[in-house]
């Protein structure tokens, strides 16, 4: 019985056979000569070759053109079969079998899958093949058969093929031999950025995220200024040479750059996916960038809507790389799992419009608790993990980090661009030969035609030619294939033209040529066009902080928006496009539609971003982000503002107050109610107010607060009232307090009569005014619409607690005062809402200056027993923006 094979048999047999004395001899035998190797050198020897084809010819994009072999072969097949995207689509199918049968000797289905990616909109940032016919979808499904579907390049693929024609890189043998393909792309284009890359080689590995065009070329710039070419001085051989023919590495120079990591992160933010979505983290960013590898956190995009039924998760965009048919059904498994609760149905509403996931909550669910828990069990949020391996300029693998990437491909460009000079250069020296051949011929032109009249034939002619005017056989052939047109006057200016443009042209492609900062100059100029011909917007979102981090308001716009309040406490937020501006005296736009014992009382411009402090009559104070509040449509009711805040049985909202950080450094809050009570409290005071409410003011039974404004110490106070009286005072005399104090009399009132506004201005305000160094007007509104602008001179400074001056003429034309608003330079726009819910907009400059105790002039024509209810002033950045795109109603 054979004693059995174990593994220390095996090592011995080995170890035998290595040590034999037969290897690296050849010895003879019945079937031919054997040559004796090491198996284990052989195996090492097959393996890298193996490695390395796969490294080189198949798994590794190339850092100049950003492509692998099998798309360099495709679009250099399409590109030489005319299929550009000019002209028609062709089938896939043929397109196919010409890669295969001249430039790639693999299977079919590599090829067709290589170009289906090729024109994915959601896999390649910029597509570089134009498809026509079913290329399979972000849900995964797979394209359809090639024999189905057509394709053509796409524009922005002329980029990377671009002056193939002009030996601009190094043609290698295909496959067989039979034909010539190129080694690598002249490519315009920084595609390995644009592109991204992802493949798996033999002990290595690639993932390149796609960046956008614009900010990837502004890099590109920013390198080049801060950077130049060092070329070597030539060798005494190279100096006796033509441009032409001077090895071109030696002409473009070595490029370096100071730019730093950080320098180019002012260019390029991050990756820009296809798909969208948000990217978090800038320093992991910035370190998969000086590194070569990182990871980033990429998150899917939501926004959490409220409907009829209640409210929604909205899911318009997905990672890169996202199935979007597993992630519903991942959603889905994570509900029946009871992972994420809360959810009531799922659908998937994407059309031809746009990816749409709805995410139907139910009634008692928490939105933003559900949103994260979709981000934690969920590939709404994933992480790319970058690793920019590429081929460098020496076919090597090297790990890269983006600046090497980018120094890679400008110093490609400028052996290009030296190589398309030296061709053109060539072109042009053949030309300009020719040409002086027939200038030649035209100066002699008698001389010239009596020689051709007298020789037996062609060749004897070309000979006494050469012979007689000391020509090159080229030009002595050029004469002779000169048409008898070309002797006209005119035509043989034209010759003399030409010849001294081409002459122009080969001294500018010698300076070039002779200048590496010129060629960088051309670089720079051809970078910066391609911003031009293909301008895009980034689609992927940038947060700065980790994604444990972010708060909601990352992923909430920064814009203007307008807040609004009902008397029985509904508030929304609406677009300011919503109102259209219009002249004095207009009858307005349905503004939203109420109950009808329901009106507005507060309308208030502010941002997103702000926070806003709401104030109940019960002397408590709230604070929120605007953005908490729901944004609805100008029509729509808005929501409760029970279920943003905890109001107790009898307490509503009094006042609305706006401030855009919280920075409290000398600030106060002020506070004035309807009695006339004034209180200062220091803005810190505010800094953490609890979901449940403070105190802000403590009050008599009657009384309400009336106005809230943020001021400095020494501000002056105006303080009006509903019959119209006024009184300016100095905040001094109203010393800081406490939150939870009554304030002090700030005017003294009649009976029945209260205060309807306050504002708060510089104590110097009449000197900087007569500077021009500040503007400041008081507007005033009365209940009948009417209403006027004043300077603040009018009103007198007095001590507090008196009974004021006459702010207006009140008659039973103008009605009580409605409204009291101080403006700047900065407003421009007035907004005025009625009880019955109608709304007017018009410009500032349309209210006339009017002496203080005037009535002033109709701003707004209202039905019988409509009054004004509230007023609101917009800025003029927001004013430009209102009048765009409002239709008339």
């Amino acid at each position: 019985m054979p004693d059995p094979i174990t593994e220390a048999t095996i090592e011995t047999q080995i170890e035998e056979a290595e040590t034999s004395p037969l290897i690296g001899t050849t010895t003879e035998s019945r079937f031919g000569k054997i040559r004796h190797i090491s198996i284990v050198e052989e195996m090492q020897k097959s393996y890298l070759d193996y490695a390395m084809s796969v490294i080189v010819s198949r798994a590794l994009p190339d850092v100049r053109d950003g492509l692998k072999p099998v798309h360099r072969r495709i679009l250099y097949s399409m590109y030489k079969s005319g299929i550009h995207h000019t002209g028609g689509y062709k089938k896939s199918a043929r397109i196919v079998g010409d890669v295969l049968g001249r430039y790639h000797p693999h299977g079919d289905t590599a090829v067709y899958d290589a170009l289906v990616r090729l024109a994915q909109d959601f896999s390649l940032r910029y597509p570089l093949i134009d498809g026509q016919g079913n290329f399979g979808s972000v849900d995964g499904d797979s394209a359809a058969a090639m024999r189905y579907t057509e394709a053509r390049l796409d524009k922005i693929a002329q980029e990377i093929l671009t002056d193939l024609d002009k030996q601009t890189v190094p043609f290698v043998d295909n496959f067989d031999g039979s034909t010539k393909e190129p080694a690598v792309m002249p490519s315009k284009l920084p595609n390995l950025l644009l592109m991204g890359a992802e493949g798996i080689a033999v002990g290595m590995a690639t993932k390149i995220p796609p960046h956008h065009l614009g900010e990837v070329c502004q890099a590109i710039l920013l390198m080049i200024e801060k950077g130049k070419a060092n070329k070597e001085p030539l060798s005494e051989t190279d100096q006796k040479l033509p441009f032409e023919k001077v090895e071109p590495q030696l002409l473009s120079g070595t490029f370096s750059s100071e730019a730093t990591i950080t320098d180019i992160m002012t260019k390029i933010k991050g990756p820009d996916f296809p798909t969208a979505g948000i990217i978090f983290d800038q320093k992991a960013i910035q370190e998969g960038y000086a590194t070569g590898r990182g990871k980033i956190v990429v998150r899917g995009k939501a926004a959490i809507e409220e409907s009829k039924q209640g409210f929604q998760i909205i899911i318009t965009e997905i990672p890169y790389q996202v199935n979007k048919a597993k992630l519903v059904a991942k959603i889905a498994d994570a509900v029946r799992d009871k992972k994420i609760i809360g959810i009531r149905d799922l659908r998937d509403e994407s059309d031809r419009d746009g990816m749409r996931i709805a995410i139907d909550l139910k009634k008692d669910a928490q939105p933003k608790v559900v949103l994260n828990k979709l981000y934690k069990h969920t590939e709404l949020q994933t992480s790319f993990a970058m690793n920019m391996v590429a081929l460098n300029s020496e076919g090597t693998p090297q790990l890269m980090n983006i600046k090497q990437i980018l120094m890679e491909f400008i110093s490609h460009r400028q052996l290009v661009i030296v190589r398309r000079a030296q061709y053109e250069l060539v072109a042009l020296r053949d030309r300009a030969h020719i040409l002086e051949g027939l200038l030649i011929a035209l100066k002699n032109l008698d001389d010239v035609i009596e020689t051709i009249r007298k020789s037996p034939d062609q060749e004897v002619a070309r000979t006494r030619l050469m012979e007689k005017f000391a020509l090159s056989e080229i030009q002595a052939t050029a004469i002779l294939e000169m048409q008898l047109k070309r002797l006209a006057a005119l035509e043989r200016k034209k010759i003399e033209e030409e010849y001294a443009q081409i002459q122009s042209s080969i001294k500018e492609h010698e300076v070039l040529l002779g200048n590496p900062d010129k060629i960088l100059s051309v670089v720079k100029d051809e970078t910066a066009n391609l911003m031009v011909q293909y301008p895009d917007e980034r689609r992927t979102k940038v947060i700065k902080g980790k994604a444990g981090e972010f708060s909601d308001e990352d992923l909430i716009a920064e814009e203007s928006t307008i807040v609004t309040m009902t008397e029985t406490g509904y508030i929304k937020r609406i677009n300011p496009t919503a109102y259209r501006t219009q002249r004095r005296g207009g009858k307005g736009a349905i503004g939203m539609t109420t109950r009808e014992e329901d009106t507005i009382k507060h309308l208030l411009f502010t941002n997103t971003h702000h926070f806003l402090l709401l104030f109940t009559n019960k002397g408590r104070v709230f604070k929120t982000r605007v953005y908490e509040i729901p944004e609805s449509s100008r029509q729509a009711k808005g929501q409760a503002i029970v279920n943003l805040i905890s109001l107790q049985g009898n307490e509503h909202v009094e006042s609305l107050l706006t401030m855009q950080d919280e920075d409290t450094e000398n600030k106060n809050i002020t506070l004035v109610t309807k009695e006339g009570l004034v209180k200062r409290t220091k803005l810190e005071l505010y800094k953490n107010i609890r979901t449940s409410g403070i105190i802000a003011i403590t009050l008599k039974d009657a009384d309400e607060v009336v106005a809230g404004k943020i001021t400095a110490n020494d501000d002056h106070l105006l303080l009006v009232s509903h019959e119209g009286k006024s009184i300016r005072f100095s905040q001094t005399e109203v010393k800081a307090s406490n939150r939870d104090t009554q304030g002090v009399k700030g005017i003294m009132l009649h009976k029945n009569d209260y205060v309807v506004g306050a504002a708060a201005f510089p104590a110097n305000i009449e000197a900087q005014q007569k500077a021009k160094k500040l503007y400041r007007q008081l507007v005033l509104v009365t209940e009948h619409g009417m209403g006027k602008r004043s300077e603040m001179s009018e009103y007198p400074l007095q001590k507090r607690s008196g009974q004021g001056v006459k702010v207006s003429e009140i008659t039973s034309k103008t009605g009580k005062v409605a409204a009291a608003i101080m403006v700047d330079e900065h407003h421009e726009e007035l907004v005025l809402t009625s009880k019955d819910g109608i709304a007017l907009k018009l410009p500032l400059k349309n209210v006339p200056v009017l002496k203080r105790p005037t009535q002033g002039v109709i701003l707004m024509r209202l039905k019988s027993g409509d009054k004004v209810a509230a007023v609101a002033i917009t800025h003029k950045e927001e004013g430009e923006k209102l009048e765009i795109g409002i239709d008339e109603i």
